[in-house]
């Protein structure tokens, strides 16, 4: 007779639980906040996701093996910035400076919103975000959005919350 052990799947964690009310509408005041920086081509703003992927591993890798990374995963931040069309840049929160990265800061007020919308929703979100703060007497100079979730994560837990860090100006 053979004996048929149970076996258990240990699920790893991939992106941490998400929770909006942590990031909606607060005000960011950053002075040289470090991150480093890669970029990767889009097609009209639509990345290609293996080279996301490769791009974001490798830059948590770099940051993991420095000792460089927020141990809170939940407060680590990976910004997407497109300053094209064509040209997507990434920006990864780091605790300081990394040798054989490419070292930034961002320096600069910040207001958050929260959405929980798809990717092609960003630009009629963007306008919303411009006219709120615009009634509030602000003006929003660039946008940052952290995707909470990776695609995998985001169709596992059924939202796709996004971050929209509004740069004022």
């Amino acid at each position: 007779m053979e004996v048929v052990k149970e076996s258990k799947q240990i699920k790893e964690e991939c992106c941490p639980v998400f929770h909006p009310e942590k990031w909606e509408g607060k005000t960011f005041e950053w002075n040289q906040k470090p991150f480093i920086r890669a970029s990767v081509p889009t097609l009209f703003h639509i990345p290609l996701p293996p080279m996301i992927g490769a791009k974001v591993t490798k830059m948590v890798k770099l940051a993991e093996d420095a000792h460089k990374l927020v141990e809170d995963k939940e407060q680590v931040l990976l910004l997407f910035h497109d300053p094209s069309a064509f040209k997507s840049e990434m920006f990864l929160s780091v605790t300081g400076p990394i040798s054989n990265s490419n070292n930034t800061t961002l320096s600069g007020t910040f207001e958050t919103r929260v959405f929980d919308a798809p990717f092609k929703a960003i630009p009629k979100l963007m306008k919303q975000i411009d006219q709120d703060l615009a009634q509030q007497g602000k003006k929003v100079k660039d946008y940052y959005v952290h995707y909470a979730y990776c695609p995998k994560c985001a169709k596992e837990q059924g939202h796709n919350y996004m971050v929209f860090f509004a740069e004022l100006g």
